[in-house]
């Protein structure tokens, strides 16, 4: 039986449509077309996918855990309908003042996601939309994937010298992974 395998996802942005004034609400919470589908497609080729983002708006008191709770539940639901599964969410919940170690691009949230897992994170895909997110992969030797969606092409207009594969979208990402490595 093959290793666990995991693809690694921030989540605004890449799996929902983001916003500059932060999503507080499940209501808010909005997918983008294809990105439950890519999720999916990732499970039905022995991928597990596990979400690793920043969430800021608990410190600014935006929303709430509870909240958080609720808007991540939706979004489990709603891979779940697709038939999809995210195996755990990992979240930094300080702002960008706080000098955590957990705040992408610091590497904290993958170091943890890794000791909980027993992983080795060194060519694992972390599919992002902005530089942070790429900054935490190479941090901590995982592959770095850039998706336009969000803030990826402002992402890539103001880095146009990266080094790493860029895809229109999640969905397009999925698939490239998927077909490289059959199971």
């Amino acid at each position: 039986m093959p290793e666990n395998r995991y693809v690694l996802l921030d989540r605004d942005g890449v799996i929902n449509h983001d916003s500059d004034e932060f999503i507080k609400s499940p209501e808010q919470w909005l997918p983008i077309e294809g990105s439950l589908e890519a999720i999916a497609l990732l499970n039905k080729h022995g991928y597990k996918v596990v979400v690793i983002t920043n969430q800021s708006g608990l410190a600014r008191g935006l929303l709430d855990a509870v909240t958080l709770e609720k808007i991540h539940a939706k979004m489990q639901r709603m891979a779940a309908e697709k038939g999809g599964k995210i195996d755990a969410i990992y979240f930094c919940p300080h702002g960008p003042d706080d000098d955590c170690n957990c705040r992408k691009p610091k590497p904290g949230l993958l170091e943890a996601f890794a000791g909980d897992h027993h992983v080795n994170l060194s060519g694992i895909a972390f599919i992002g939309d902005s530089l942070r997110d790429l900054q935490a992969a190479q941090a901590v030797g995982a592959s770095p994937i850039l998706v336009k969606t969000g803030k990826g092409r402002k992402t890539l207009t103001e880095n146009p010298n990266l080094d790493i594969p860029v895809f229109e979208n999640l969905y397009d990402a999925a698939k490239h992974l998927t077909s490289r490595s059959q199971t």
